[in-house]
């Protein structure tokens, strides 16, 4: 018997956003890093959700249907786009014209990813909060 229902969607959706927010903090850390181990700047990385099905049975006259079941990670991907070029003579890494070549990380657009990232967690813990607090309702039922 299952005393949290749902609680294993939640955890793993919990999960998937806390990499997901790892992920952002790591591009935001490495804006401004124009050499990486490769001797390119540094690529922006994406997090790529995946929905989970669970097979269920008896639900149609087939012998079972696909239920959603939660949320798992399916890969951190780096973003194609291209990389961003300054005009930097002072720069170590500056070509002979003065260009720099910068990561492809746009602060603004991973400020509002951050901040979706973060409203989907605190809503995923309040799910979690909800059903633990209904759960502890339905057994003091049986002791009043």
């Amino acid at each position: 018997m299952d005393l949290l229902p749902g609680s294993h969607v939640t955890a793993g959706a919990l999960n998937a956003e806390k990499l997901r927010m790892e992920v952002i903090a790591q591009n935001i850390a490495n804006a401004q890093t124009t050499k990486t181990e490769e001797g390119t700047p540094y690529r922006r990385q994406l997090v790529a959700f995946e929905s989970e099905l669970q097979r269920a049975t008896n639900l149609d006259k087939k012998g079972g249907s696909e239920l959603l079941k939660g949320v798992k990670v399916d890969g951190v991907f780096d973003d194609p786009s291209s990389f961003r070029t300054v005009y930097n003579p002072g720069h170590p890494h500056a070509d002979e014209n003065g260009m720099v070549s910068m990561p492809n990380v746009d602060l603004a657009m991973e400020m509002v990813d951050m901040i979706a990232s973060s409203r989907s967690y605190e809503a995923n813990l309040t799910v979690m909060k909800t059903s633990r607090s209904l759960s502890k309702q339905a057994l003091q039922i049986n002791y009043t």
